[in-house]
């Protein structure tokens, strides 16, 4: 990036320190906290979609769709995440190929199965091969977030159909006693005040996802744990230009101070947020509110 950094042997100090962290490579580690905080940015209202489908089919008067409600909360919640994601995003993506391979193959006469290989025609691969890297990316990513999206959704799910409940039923039946019908009642009593229920839960689920992040890692996707451990690990001059020895542990730190400040900072959001929302609310936080007010 710097004109001096023209000859790598030539330099020390901070010159070279200079030279060595505007490199490419971490340029693109530079932009893998991007990638995180994108990751987050989509996984996150993704999943609360995901959860409140979830509850409401949990709490469905219709028996079958509560079974199927329920049934995702417990069997996400109930699998290991690791064991989750590496199942999962293999079974999609050779389930997106399949699907298409039987409808850009016809004619194919061989078995897709063939040991422990899974073999479609080229037509079918996804992405194709000769696509740029880009689409292999954003494709990687784009199962990433809906994996992320599905699991941490089970965990949002819970959290929401318990506080659906803790809302008291007397203002469902008032509303009801007053002329509203039982989807106006949802949507105008319930949910407002839900919120202030399923909050702390969903604080805590927030933090989690944060600190989960680091499975985009066992994904294929190049994150920041991804870049931190390529470049911290040992390099001599037949590699780089920038030999040095063994820095994960400076690498990683780092990171320990960006999820620190990052989590920091969603605790003053959400504790803002929650006294918002506790605000009139016949809650024990909004008694505790309207006694300081006094």
């Amino acid at each position: 990036m710097f004109s001096y950094c023209s000859d790598p042997d030539l330099l020390s100090g901070l010159r070279w320190l200079s030279c060595y962290l505007t490199t490419g490579k971490h340029m693109s580690f530079y932009l893998s906290f991007g990638t995180v905080l994108l990751l987050l940015a989509i996984t996150a209202p993704a999943a609360l979609a995901f959860g409140f489908g979830g509850a409401m089919m949990a709490r469905a008067r219709f028996a079958p769709l509560s079974w199927i409600g329920k049934a995702y909360i417990a069997v996400v919640r109930g699998v290991p995440d690791i064991a989750f994601f590496l199942f999962f995003v293999i079974a999609l993506d050779q389930a997106i190929e399949w699907l298409r391979h039987k409808v850009k193959c016809p004619d194919w006469d061989q078995p897709v199965r063939q040991g422990n290989d899974f073999v479609v025609c080229q037509e079918a691969k996804m992405p194709l091969g000769e696509a740029a890297q880009w689409v292999h990316e954003t494709y990687g990513f784009g199962l990433a977030v809906l994996t992320f999206a599905i699991v941490f959704g089970a965990f949002a799910a819970n959290v929401i159909y318990g506080a659906m409940r803790a809302v008291p039923r007397a203002q469902i039946e008032t509303a009801e006693a007053y002329g509203m019908t039982h989807r106006q009642a949802f949507w105008r009593i319930l949910v407002p005040q839900m919120w202030v229920y399923a909050l702390p839960g969903l604080s805590n689920l927030w933090m989690v996802l944060i600190k989960a992040t680091p499975l985009l890692f066992l994904l294929g996707v190049e994150d920041i744990v991804y870049w931190a451990r390529e470049l911290g690990g040992s390099k001599t001059a037949r590699f780089t230009a920038y030999p040095h020895g063994d820095w994960r542990m400076w690498y990683f730190l780092a990171l320990l101070v960006f999820y620190l400040c990052f989590t920091r900072v969603s605790e003053v959001v959400l504790e803002r947020l929650m006294k918002r929302l506790t605000h009139g609310q016949a809650t024990a936080g909004g008694e505790a509110q309207r006694r300081a007010n006094a």
